[in-house]
């Protein structure tokens, strides 16, 4: 099978964890050697978030003051070979050598007219008190949104147009190999009428560009790996459901949280859609998640609409 998988942010940096080179490296390990099973037997592509580790380095670039910070576009990139290089390497070493890991940089078409830029949403960085998000708006000029009890930067978070690299990458999968790419939601631009491509600032939805790539492969499953059991109606109430298969259709009805659950469930529906299917759960329960005893599934042909578990 064709199999795209997208690694979240918990199987980069857990939530109140440092983000160290020596903690990434450790959480990437695990994730890999999780992986490597599916890795030895499918063609395998592995995407992964960016959101906390782009965060760090606009804040490390803020320190140095004797040239301009870079752009969050170019910070995009440098995170797609930090966290690409580590994955590559991991996966690798789970896997003995057997088969061969290829890191690429991506990528991602958007409309610059997306309305997401006039209302940011894509949490990224690390999380602040409240007086310290306010000092850090006000210095920097940052959009500030609330992440559970501590708040958080929010920068632009467009729909993915294409992915410019989803050639190359079929090329690489139809040759033996194992492909990471789509870091961070591959790095956002725009082209113009004569095909020139300019950086945006903003960061794509790893999830949603997953799920762009995922059907411009063909792709037979998508996979996305969470802290989470299930996708749930009415999350952390009294009346909360945990979804264990739906259609499109049906799930599309229910409101999920904007930069949380919500581009997951998005992504899905556009996989589902396209004739394929979508899984959602955690990572430390992968086989229970392919063996379907826990997580969401999102497919077309679901006759009740939404099966709870």
């Amino acid at each position: 099978m064709r199999l795209v998988v997208a690694l979240g942010g918990n199987a980069l940096a857990r939530r109140g964890e440092p983000m160290t080179a020596d903690r990434l490296r450790a959480n990437v390990k695990a994730s890999c050697q999780a992986l490597a099973a599916l890795a030895k037997e499918h063609e395998l592509v592995i995407t992964h978030g960016n959101g906390p580790q782009v965060g760090l380095l606009a804040l490390q670039n803020l320190a140095y003051q004797d040239v301009a910070a870079y752009p969050l576009d170019i910070l995009g990139a440098e995170t797609q070979g930090m966290i690409g290089y580590v994955i590559q390497q991991e996966l690798s070493n789970a896997l003995a050598g057997e088969r061969e890991v290829a890191a690429v940089v991506t990528t991602t078409v958007v409309d610059e007219h997306d309305p997401a830029f006039e209302r940011p949403t894509k949490l990224i960085g690390p999380q602040y008190s409240a007086q310290d998000a306010a000092e850090a708006a006000s210095e920097y000029r940052w959009t500030i949104a609330k992440d559970g009890n501590a708040f958080r930067r929010v920068v632009p978070s467009p729909d993915p147009v294409s992915i410019l690299q989803a050639p190359l990458v079929r090329l690489l999968l139809e040759k033996g190999r194992l492909v990471v790419c789509v870091g961070g939601g591959g790095v956002p631009v725009k082209i113009d009428g004569k095909g020139r491509q300019t950086g945006m600032q903003a960061v794509v939805d790893k999830d949603l560009a997953s799920a762009a790539l995922a059907a411009e492969l063909g792709a037979d499953t998508l996979i996305m790996l969470t802290d989470g059991d299930y996708v749930s109606e009415n999350w952390g109430t009294p009346e909360q459901r945990d979804i264990l298969t739906a259609s499109p259709e049906a799930i599309s009805e229910l409101a999920f949280a904007e930069g949380s659950m919500k581009p997951k469930v998005d992504a899905a529906i556009r996989v589902a859609k396209a004739g394929g299917r979508a899984l959602i759960g955690p990572l430390d329960r992968l086989d229970d998640l392919l063996a379907r005893k826990v997580g969401t599934e999102i497919r077309p042909d679901v006759p009740e609409g939404i099966v709870f578990a």
